[in-house]
C-alpha cells in the first residue's frame, strides 16, 4: 500500500476529512487536480453545527474575528436563531478560500500528504484495496490504498469511476453568481423578490460584493456563465447597470437535486457534493459536507487502526444518507418559496405566520443549522441519545474548568462521569486511548437541562451521545459497539 486512505479533492470536505483521519492515526494522501487554489468562494460561512465542530477541533480561532448573525432564513423568510441551544450562531463573510487555507494548514500539520496537480483517471477495487490511476506532474502512475473517499464535488470523478448511481432531478432554471468590485450596490442579504426575478447582494469586504440573480423564465444554460451574462440579468431584474464593475469571478448554478443511493461501495466512499447536490439555499452544502467528513473520519481511522467493531463503517451510510434526504427536501422547499413567482405568495404569507410560533421557528432553525440531526444509536430513552451534546461548561473534581468542546479536541471518545462513579471509570479504563474520561460536574446547568439529571454519558469523537446513565443500559456493550474490544 502507498497509503491507508486516498482522498480525492482538496476542498473543505476533503481537507476536513484528512484532518479527522490524521487525528485517528490513519496515513492519508489527498489528491487535488488544481495546481493552485482557485481563490473562488462559493460558500461564505458556517452553519451553527459547523461552528460547533470547528470549536471542538480548536479551529475557530484560526479564522480570526468571525461575524455572526442571530437571524437566519428559510426560503427568504426570517427565522430567529436565539432559541437554539448553542453559544454559536451562523457565521457570514468567511470565504471558502479561507476555509480551505485553514483546513489545509491543519491537515498538513497533522501529517496529511496533500498533492496538487494530480488528476484521477481510473479506480479499481478488490478485496484488499483500491488502485487509483493518477496523472500528475511526473506523469501517470498507480497508487494503492486500503480505501478511497471521493470529496471531488458535484461532478465527482470518483463517483463515476466507482459506479455509484446518482438519482434525482435535473436543473430546470439557473441562478447567476458573481463577485464584483468598483460598483456601489445596495445590500440585499436575504434577497429581494422583484417582478422579474430575485436578486441578492452582500458585501464581502475590501469593496467586493457577492451578487446572485435569478431571472424568472431563464432556463439552465449549457455553457459556463460569464460576467456579461450576470450584468445583463441583474439589469433586467433590478434595473441597475453594473456592466462597468470589475468582476472577480462569475459562475452559475441550477436547482438540480440529486442524492447517491449509497455513500459507500466496498472500499470507496463519497462525501459532500460528491454524494449530494442541491440548490444552495441557506448555505448548507459545504457545511453538510464537513459534517459528512466528521462522521466518517473517526470510523475510517478506526478501521485502518484495526480496532473498529464489526459494522462500524456501515453506519456512515445509515446515518448520513437520511441527512442527505432531509437536505434535498428542505432546499427544494426553500427554492419553491423563495424563487417562485406571484403564485407562491399566499404560501409565503401562511408560512410567515407559522414561523412566528415558537415550536415552528425552532424546528426550522434546527433544520437549516444542522442541529436537528439524531442518529439511530438505539432506543431513545434519554433526550440527548443520538444527538450532538450541546456546549456545556464543566468543572473537574480539582476545580479546573473545561468545556465539552475542549474534551473533543483530540478526536477521541469521551466518557463524562458527572456523579463521581468509580465503577463507571473502571469500566471505561479498558478502552483507554480511544475513550478519555472526565470526572466533574456541569457548571451552573439550567434547571431544564437534560444534564441536570444525568449521571454519566458517552460521546463519540463526532460529539454525538451514544450512552447515558440513567437510561441506556449496559456501558460495556455500548463501548464495544462504538470502540471495539477493550485494549
Amino acid at each position: 500500500m502507498d497509503t491507508a486512505v486516498i482522498i480525492v479533492g482538496a476542498g473543505p470536505v476533503g481537507l476536513m476529512l484528512a484532518g479527522e483521519l490524521r487525528l485517528g492515526g490513519a496515513p492519508v494522501v489527498v489528491l487535488e487536480q488544481l495546481r493552485e487554489p482557485s481563490g473562488q468562494s462559493r460558500a461564505l460561512g458556517f452553519t451553527v453545527r459547523t461552528m460547533e465542530i470547528l470549536d471542538e477541533r480548536g479551529l475557530l480561532d484560526r479564522f480570526g474575528d468571525i461575524q455572526t448573525s442571530p437571524m437566519g432564513h428559510f426560503g427568504g423568510l426570517l427565522v430567529d436563531f436565539a432559541p437554539l441551544d448553542s453559544p454559536h450562531r451562523t457565521s457570514h463573510g468567511v470565504k471558502q478560500s479561507q476555509t480551505e487555507e485553514v483546513l489545509g494548514q491543519w491537515a498538513a500539520e497533522l501529517g496529511a500528504d496533500i498533492r496538487r496537480g494530480h488528476c484521477v483517471t481510473g479506480i479499481e477495487q478488490d478485496s484488499y484495496g483500491v488502485e487509483v490511476q493518477v496523472t500528475g506532474p511526473d506523469g501517470p502512475r498507480t497508487l494503492r490504498a486500503s480505501y478511497v473517499v471521493g470529496c471531488d464535488g458535484g461532478h465527482s470523478t470518483v463517483r463515476k469511476l466507482a459506479g455509484f448511481d446518482f438519482p434525482g432531478t435535473a436543473g430546470t432554471y439557473e441562478m447567476l453568481l458573481a463577485d464584483v468590485a468598483g460598483c456601489e450596490i445596495d445590500a440585499r442579504p436575504f434577497g429581494e423578490r422583484l417582478p422579474g426575478g430575485v436578486a441578492m447582494a452582500a458585501p464581502l469586504g475590501e469593496g467586493v460584493h457577492r451578487l446572485i440573480v435569478k431571472e424568472h423564465g431563464a432556463p439552465a444554460r449549457e455553457r459556463p456563465a460569464e460576467f456579461a451574462d450576470v450584468a445583463a440579468a441583474w439589469q433586467r431584474v433590478t434595473g441597475q447597470d453594473i456592466s462597468h464593475a470589475t468582476p472577480v469571478w462569475a459562475s452559475s448554478f441550477s436547482d438540480a437535486s440529486r442524492l447517491t443511493s449509497a455513500y459507500r461501495r466496498g472500499r470507496v466512499m463519497l462525501a459532500g457534493d460528491a454524494a449530494h447536490i442541491h440548490l444552495p439555499a441557506g448555505g448548507q452544502g459545504m457545511n453538510v459536507g464537513i459534517q459528512d467528513a466528521v462522521n466518517l473520519g473517526w470510523k475510517l481511522a478506526a478501521v485502518v487502526a484495526g480496532w473498529a467493531p464489526s459494522g462500524l463503517l456501515d453506519t456512515y451510510h445509515r446515518e448520513r444518507h437520511p441527512v442527505g434526504e432531509r437536505l434535498l427536501m428542505n432546499t427544494r422547499a426553500q427554492g419553491l418559496l423563495f424563487l417562485g413567482g406571484a403564485e407562491v405568495q399566499p404560501l409565503r404569507d401562511l408560512l410567515g405566520e407559522l414561523i412566528a410560533l415558537p415550536e415552528v421557528g425552532l424546528h426550522l432553525a434546527e433544520m437549516v443549522t444542522g442541529l436537528e440531526v439524531r442518529y439511530d444509536v438505539g432506543p431513545v430513552d434519554h433526550p440527548l441519545l443520538g444527538r450532538r451534546l450541546p456546549f456545556q461548561e464543566l468543572v473537574a473534581r480539582d476545580g479546573a474548568k473545561s468545556s465539552t468542546a475542549e474534551l473533543l479536541r483530540a478526536g477521541r471518545g469521551v466518557l463524562l462521569d458527572l456523579s463521581d462513579d468509580a465503577a463507571v471509570r473502571r469500566i471505561a479504563s479498558a478502552w483507554h486511548g480511544r475513550v478519555e474520561v472526565f470526572t466533574g460536574r456541569p457548571h451552573a446547568p439550567a434547571q431544564d437541562s437534560p444534564l441536570s439529571s444525568t449521571r454519566a454519558l458517552l460521546l463519540r469523537p463526532d460529539g454525538h451521545v451514544v450512552w447515558t446513565s440513567p437510561g441506556s443500559g449496559d456501558l460495556p456493550r455500548s463501548l464495544y459497539r462504538w470502540f471495539g474490544l477493550p485494549r
